[in-house]
Order: C-alpha cells, then sequence, then structure tokens
C-alpha cells in the first residue's frame, strides 16, 4: 500500500478509520474480495464499501481497471450495463472493444477470446447478453466480406418450443417472476433468463419499467421492486391462521389471542398491522383506504374485548329500575370501574343514572328530591317565601332555590301571577 494511505482522510472521523484500517491495507494490497476481507477482519462487509466508495474511491476504480489520482476519482464513472458487475466489465472490456473493431472482423468469438486469455463461451454470453449491437455488426461487416461461416444464428426451434410457453406466461397481463414461471412450465429457471435476455430483449425492458414503478410502493397483493408479489409466506399465514380468526370473529384482544394461540405476541401484532390493517382499523372504528396513511389519533381508546365485557351490563342498566352497583354486582364487575366506563363512554347514560321523571316531565335525583320535598310542598300550598322556608328546614335558602327554579319553574310562575 501507498506511504500514507492510510492517513487521515478528510471527512472521515477517526473512530470510523481505525476500524476499517486493516481492512482497507488488504483491500489496497491484495486482490481479496471485499467478502473475505470482512470475514477476516470482523467487519460488516456493507459499511466496509461504503466506506472505500465514499472515502477511497481511487481504491476501488483501480481495482476495476481504471487507474486515476485520488483527487480525479469523485468525476469518474465505472461504465457498466444493467446486471453487469463492475470488475467483469474491466475483464472482458478489451476483448468487446475487438469484438466490435474491423481488426479483428476476419477472427471468430472463440478465436478473439484465446488472443486476451478469456473463454469463448464466457466471452459470447457477455456479448449476446450485454453487447447485442456488437454482434450484429461482426454478422453484417462478415457477411459482406464473404467471411460468413454458415452457422445458424439466433434461437433454435427446439428452443423456442421449449420456452414458448413460459414466455407467453411472462407477457401474460398478472405479473409472475421468471422462477414461478419456470416452475410452472417445468422448465430450466437459469436456461429461460437466457433465453430471454438472448431473445426476448424487449419483453425484459417491459418488466423491468413495472418494476421500476413499484419501487417504494408495497401494497398487499401488488409486485413491489424486486418482482416478487407483496404477500406473506405459506408458512406465515399457517402460523397465525388461528389467531386471525379469532381476531376476526371474536372481541378478544390480540394480546390475549396470541396467548391463547401460542405464538408470538410482537410477531402477531407485526402481522396484523402489515397484511390485515383493514381488521385493525375496524376494530378501532377507524376509516381505512388501501394505500392511505391511518390516521391513528382518531382511535377509540379502549379495547373491544372491555366493551364486550361491559355490553350486557350496559343493557341491563338501560331497562331501568337497578343502580349502577346492583348491575355491576349481579354481573360481577366492579363499580366504580364500570361508572368510570360509562362516564367515558355511555355519557348520556352516565349522566341519567339514578335520576327520575317528574310529573312536569323533568329527570331529577331521588336524593334531592326527598332532601327538598317537604319544603317545595310547603312552598307550593303556602304563601311563605323561599328563604324562611329554607330556614325552617335548615337548608341552604340559594341551593332550594335553584332547584325549584330548574325543576319547578311553574311553582315560581304561578306565584308571580298570584302577587299580582
Amino acid at each position: 500500500m501507498k506511504e500514507n494511505e492510510c492517513n487521515r482522510t478528510r471527512g472521515c472521523k477517526p473512530e470510523t478509520e481505525a476500524k476499517y484500517r486493516s481492512a482497507l491495507e488488504l483491500y489496497a494490497a491484495t486482490d481479496l474480495p471485499c467478502a473475505e476481507i470482512c470475514r477476516q477482519c470482523g467487519i460488516s462487509p456493507g459499511g466496509f464499501t461504503r466506506y472505500i466508495r465514499i472515502y477511497h474511491r481511487h481504491l476501488m476504480l483501480e481495482r476495476n481497471g481504471i487507474k486515476c489520482r485520488p483527487e480525479e476519482a469523485g468525476g469518474i464513472k465505472m461504465s457498466q450495463r444493467r446486471g453487469q458487475r463492475p470488475e467483469t466489465h474491466a475483464r472482458y472490456k478489451e476483448a468487446v472493444a475487438a469484438c466490435d473493431s474491423m481488426d479483428y472482423i476476419a477472427y471468430n468469438v472463440s478465436q478473439i477470446a484465446r488472443e486476451f486469455g478469456l473463454n469463448g463461451t464466457n466471452l459470447g454470453r457477455q456479448l449476446r447478453t450485454h453487447y447485442p449491437e456488437v454482434l450484429e455488426f461482426r454478422e453484417r461487416a462478415r457477411q459482406r466480406l464473404g467471411l460468413d461461416d454458415g452457422l445458424p444464428r439466433g434461437t433454435r426451434p427446439w428452443c423456442k418450443e421449449q420456452y414458448a410457453e413460459a414466455v407467453e406466461l411472462l407477457r401474460a397481463d398478472r405479473y409472475i417472476t421468471a422462477q414461478e414461471a419456470a416452475e410452472r412450465c417445468q422448465v430450466s429457471y437459469t436456461g429461460l433468463k437466457q433465453h430471454l435476455i438472448f431473445y426476448h430483449k424487449e419483453l425484459v425492458g417491459h418488466r423491468i419499467k413495472i418494476r421500476e414503478q413499484a419501487i417504494r410502493q408495497q401494497r398487499k397483493g401488488k409486485i413491489t421492486g424486486r418482482g416478487t408479489l407483496h404477500v406473506p409466506t405459506p408458512e406465515t399465514i399457517g402460523k397465525y391462521a388461528e389467531a386471525l380468526h379469532l381476531y376476526r370473529t371474536t372481541p378478544l384482544s390480540a394480546r390475549k389471542i396470541a396467548k391463547q394461540t401460542g405464538v408470538s405476541t410482537k410477531g402477531f401484532y407485526e402481522y396484523l398491522q402489515t397484511w390485515h390493517k383493514d381488521l385493525v382499523c375496524e376494530r378501532k372504528g377507524i376509516p381505512y383506504e388501501e394505500g392511505k396513511p391511518v390516521d391513528w389519533s382518531s382511535a377509540r381508546k379502549y379495547n373491544p374485548a372491555t366493551a364486550a365485557k361491559y355490553a350486557d351490563a350496559i343493557v341491563r342498566l338501560k331497562e331501568g329500575g337497578l343502580t349502577t352497583a346492583k348491575v355491576a354486582a349481579e354481573f360481577g364487575l366492579h363499580p366504580e370501574c364500570f361508572r368510570q366506563y360509562l362516564k367515558e363512554h355511555e355519557p348520556e347514560l352516565h349522566a341519567g343514572l339514578g335520576m327520575k321523571r317528574t310529573g312536569n316531565g323533568k329527570m331529577v335525583s331521588p336524593k334531592s328530591m326527598e332532601k327538598y320535598k317537604e319544603a317545595i310542598h310547603l312552598y307550593e300550598t303556602t304563601s311563605e317565601s323561599l328563604k324562611s322556608i329554607a330556614r325552617s328546614f335548615g337548608l341552604n335558602d340559594c341551593s332550594l332555590g335553584q332547584f325549584v327554579k330548574r325543576h319547578f319553574p311553574e311553582l315560581i310562575e304561578r306565584r308571580k301571577q298570584a302577587q299580582r
């Protein structure tokens, strides 16, 4: 490694440099793959390759046959075709250039490969996969010069027939992976991939565009940027099938369901949030639309299992005739917890608990009515003032006046008319 190569790199933290120093020395002095270097030094391959790419790009370029000064490395891009590694490009670059040159037009591809110390089959595969225009140029030029060898070109009839069904499946509206098509048609997956790359480039390009449009748009049942369907695996579906059935058909909480069915609570929560968010929103009373963010702030603050726990008691309480304490005792509930639940989730029922309707249609507390009953009777049948009546019964005159004003306003009106 060059002198001062591992000195402080501008913009890089000292601890980062110390972490990768030994790995960087191996990277610069040997031809070991990054994975092997990281294994020997006990570091993360992802972190190390990112460190090389940002702070020592010139070493990465040098490994791929591009020599330059460190300050020039940032402006140099490695020429690379889709699906072709930089090191592969560097290895075949000179041979591909020779195939594209009239100086080697008299040579066939195998002869050119031997000239550059390469395998003829592998060079041919690189040309068909990444440089089809070079092959087309050579074919036209050799025919014009009378150097045609008379060998058949293009797909063989038996090969076309072998992969025809798989190609039709891949052309269908429903997107499936090449591996799935190969399994359905019982053909070689790698063979089908090569067949598509060599003879159906327009189909490969169309499928690439579909995957690019699906990047960062993970929706259940739709394809992802990798070309796979965004669905749970059959193993995952089977694992949570019983728990999902209980979640869909009972008011039990997810925690209780997980405990009852013997699955991980955290795993079940994640399964519901990922694949059955509609059920979660339905339980919480939140509107749900596929592909749009959920407003969790509008969620109810109690569990459906709690609602089911108090449901029968609330029905009994609405029938009337019993106090909250008696209904709670009848259903084995804690009275104060029951009252708190009613106050939060049944405010109208809670406000009317223990109230009785008077003859004029007003709702009044039985305790208050009992407390002021005799005073009201005296106010109704005599001309004595409220203040005097309150003092006679040892009551607060303001409280008595407010009670009469709220529940018996007709008595006040009657007194006013009598005094006119």
